[in-house]
């Protein structure tokens, strides 16, 4: 099992590239970014994980921008969106970006993806927030199409372009992981349709080994080999027990949380996590 840790990268946190340079030099695997394009002042939409809703989310950096300076920092450090909000952004633009991404870090990319929660922020980008997983399961095929052939054409209900010439392609064949961000049934069975594995959150107390088991039996129900899937849970435990839990169920990866802090605060947090990178 991987270790790696995630981030919400922003005006005020440690700089992305000192922070990617540490996670490397001591052992990571990877390091994960969210974002979120802004958030509406109206904060009509409750948010999943409480009442108030954490100042983080609303100053974070573009993702794809801030990865590039963490890959630019570094050389084996795999870097990831955890998540990108697909549906708000535009097909073309994003299979560029991210391909480019994959290219010049050197196929060191992880396209976490997601369908998002706040109906007014995606509204804003002139997204119907109830047709969003339909728009997503699209901008997926699309994306891959674009990646994988060298001339490629979409006419969905949501996204529609002529045959184009996309380049450069991801360095990673056939294309960088797509993991999808949920917990429900409908999460994994759209795993099992269109990506190629799970990103689900930690908070709540969640019994990884019956989810995996929950992961598999929809592997199982839809003809998917599950050794070809990868699991990466958001927000892991550092406790001991809880990793050996997670390697025992046969999670691919756990995420440590870190906070949006400064310098001195986050070294002080991978120092206190160091015995777990010396023990994975």
């Amino acid at each position: 099992m991987h270790i790696g840790a995630f981030i919400f990268d922003t005006d005020y946190s440690i700089d992305i590239a000192e922070l990617a340079r540490e996670m490397e030099q001591r052992g990571y695997e990877s390091l994960l970014v969210p974002e979120h394009t802004h958030i509406p002042a109206s904060r009509l939409s409750p948010w999943p994980g409480g009442a108030d809703l954490p100042q983080e989310y609303w100053h974070t950096y573009d993702p794809f921008v801030s990865l590039s300076f963490a890959a630019a920092a570094t050389t084996k450090l795999k870097i990831g969106t955890g998540i990108c909000l697909l549906p708000q952004r535009d097909t073309l633009i994003t299979a560029k970006l991210a391909a480019s991404l994959d290219r010049l870090s050197g196929g060191r990319f992880i396209f976490g993806i997601g369908a998002g929660w706040n109906r007014e922020e995606l509204e804003h980008h002139g997204q119907d927030f109830t047709q969003r997983f339909k728009r997503m399961e699209e901008q997926l095929q699309a994306v891959k199409g674009l990646w994988t052939q060298d001339e490629f054409g979409y006419d969905g209900d949501y996204v529609r372009f002529t045959p184009s010439w996309s380049f450069p392609k991801p360095v990673q064949q056939p294309h960088p992981p797509m993991i999808l961000g949920g917990e429900s049934d409908h999460t994994l069975k759209r795993i099992m349709k269109y990506a190629d594995g799970w990103l689900p959150r930690g908070r709540g107390g969640l019994d990884m080994a019956k989810e995996m088991d929950r992961f598999r039996q929809h592997a199982d129900e839809a003809g998917r080999d599950v050794s070809s899937l990868t699991v990466s849970l958001f927000g892991a435990s550092s406790k001991p027990d809880a990793l050996d839990a997670y390697r025992n169920a046969g999670l691919t990866r756990a995420l440590l949380p870190l906070p949006s802090a400064d310098r001195d605060k986050i070294l002080s947090i991978l120092d206190k996590y160091q015995p777990v990178l010396q023990a994975a």
